[in-house]
Parts: C-alpha cells; sequence; structure tokens
C-alpha cells in the first residue's frame, strides 16, 4: 500500500468517502481491513475489483454528491458476491462508509501503517547485484518490506520503492543477528565467500532463535553441494542445512536473465 502521499495531497483538496471491508466470509477477493479511499473523480486502493467495487464507488460518489446523506454516515452494507453482481464469488462482505477529510488525515494514515504493518512481510536480500535489483523492482507493489543490505559503497541505486530500505554493512553477515524477527532472507552476493558467510549466520540464527521462515541462496546444485561440505566443517547438521532453498525460483523457470529470476524468486517468497 504505497498511496499514503497521494491521500494526503488529495485530502487537502477535497473530502472523500473512506471505505473498509469490515468482515468478510467465504470466497471473497480481498480481505477485513483492506480500505479504500474514494473522491468524486478519483479513488486510491482497491477492495478487490469487478463489479463490487464499481458498485462500491457509485454508492460512496452518490454520498459525496448529495450531502444529505452524510449526517448518516458511517454506514455499513452487506454486499453479497452472487448473481446480482455478477459475481459467483459465493462469499459476502460488510463494507463501511464514513465521510473523510483533511482533519481525518493523521487518523487515516494510521490505518495504513497498521494494515501494512500487518500485511507486508519482512524480506532481507543480500546483494545489490544485477539479479538483486531486478528483484528490487519485481517485489516493488508486492507486500513485503525488503531490508537491502550489501558490503560494497554506492552500489544500491537512488530510486528504490518506498518500503525498501538500503544498507551498507562490512562484514554483510554482521546484518543477520538483528535482522527483524520472521524475516525472509535471500542471499545473492558478489561473492561465494560472502553468502557463505550469510548462510552461516542464518543457520547460527535459526540454531538459537527459529525465526528465519526462508533462507534462499543464489546458485546451482553444485553449488550448493560444495557449500554444504563447508557449511558442515563449521558444525553444522545435514538437517540444519535442509533449512536453505537452493537453487532459488519456483521450478519450470529456465531462464538465467535477471529478470526472469526475479519473477521465479518472487513467486516462490509468496509461497513461503
Amino acid at each position: 500500500m504505497h498511496w499514503s502521499s497521494t491521500l494526503k495531497f488529495k485530502l487537502a483538496q477535497k473530502p472523500a468517502i473512506w471505505v473498509t471491508i469490515l468482515q468478510a466470509q467465504g470466497s471473497v477477493p480481498r480481505g477485513a481491513g483492506t480500505v479504500m479511499a474514494v473522491f468524486d473523480d478519483d479513488f486510491l486502493g482497491t477492495i478487490g475489483g469487478g463489479h463490487l467495487e464499481f458498485e462500491a464507488l457509485a454508492q460512496a460518489r452518490q454520498y459525496l454528491r448529495d450531502p444529505t446523506h452524510l449526517p448518516a454516515l458511517p454506514i455499513e452494507k452487506r454486499i453479497a458476491l452472487g448473481p446480482s453482481l455478477g459475481q459467483c464469488c459465493g462469499g459476502a462482505l460488510i463494507l463501511n462508509f464514513e465521510h473523510v477529510t483533511v482533519a481525518d488525515e493523521a487518523r487515516l494514515q494510521a490505518i495504513l501503517a497498521a494494515e501494512a504493518s500487518r500485511r507486508f512481510q519482512p524480506l532481507a536480500l543480500f546483494g545489490g547485484g544485477h539479479v538483486g535489483q531486478a528483484l528490487v523492482k519485481v517485489l516493488a507493489p508486492l507486500p513485503f518490506h525488503v531490508r537491502w543490505i550489501d558490503s560494497r559503497d554506492e552500489i544500491f541505486p537512488s530510486d528504490v520503492a518506498p518500503q525498501v530500505v538500503c544498507e551498507h554493512s562490512n562484514p554483510v553477515h554482521a546484518a543477520v543477528p538483528d535482522l527483524a524477527p520472521n524475516s525472509r532472507v535471500l542471499i545473492m552476493s558478489f561473492s561465494h565467500a560472502e553468502d557463505l558467510d550469510v548462510v552461516a549466520a542464518c543457520l547460527l540464527r535459526q540454531r538459537q532463535k527459529k525465526d528465519l521462515p526462508y533462507i534462499g541462496l543464489i546458485g546451482s546444485a553444485t553449488k550448493w553441494a560444495s557449500f554444504k561440505r563447508r557449511l558442515a566443517e563449521r558444525g553444522f547438521t545435514e538437517e540444519e542445512c535442509q533449512q536453505v532453498t537452493c537453487p532459488i525460483g519456483v521450478p519450470g523457470i529456465e531462464g538465467k536473465e535477471p529478470e526472469v529470476i526475479a519473477v521465479a524468486v518472487a513467486a516462490q517468497l509468496l509461497q513461503a
């Protein structure tokens, strides 16, 4: 959810209707807590698209056009996703419609921040090379907060997405102990020696905390076989090494271009 700055700007110009999914039952396009800001000529966010969203937009704009409705807001409406909406999902939603102005902006930003914190997963990406840069672009619209780490100076581009934090760490594996709990980890530095140190640091953290649900290492099966021997020399067991995914990316995608690898890896992260 990257439209908080746009919301601030637009609310300073005109009021809006704030639409919230309060309850979601059965098969529905978006879950409870999803929000959308509707203006008379625009909207931010989505509650799932299709005819459901079309009807919600129309209802919200009716409230904006006819101020006599405003005293009755907020108001809740139950919408069944059946034949009447042309959507046969079979579920139902309860939507809340609320009139908001610039005076509500701080409260709404807090709602957006809480929703982002709930939905966005922490991801540590070690390596600012070609694949790392392609991956950051692919991840931009996806629900991840990215901590992008490299030991080299001036490796990061200047135009990263708002949810990406760039960090210089030398040695690079020194960043592992203070990663956010439940971080997904991707390891693709410029150096096999750095990669090995990061993998070892992740496995040591797993031994102590068991809070890294995904550890992915770029490379071939041959590279991983070599790494396993070196990790065994450092005292890591076969069971511990099984926590590492290498090669990375969903199977069946054979291209080696950075953008192709990035798509395959992003898909695997969503599965994880």
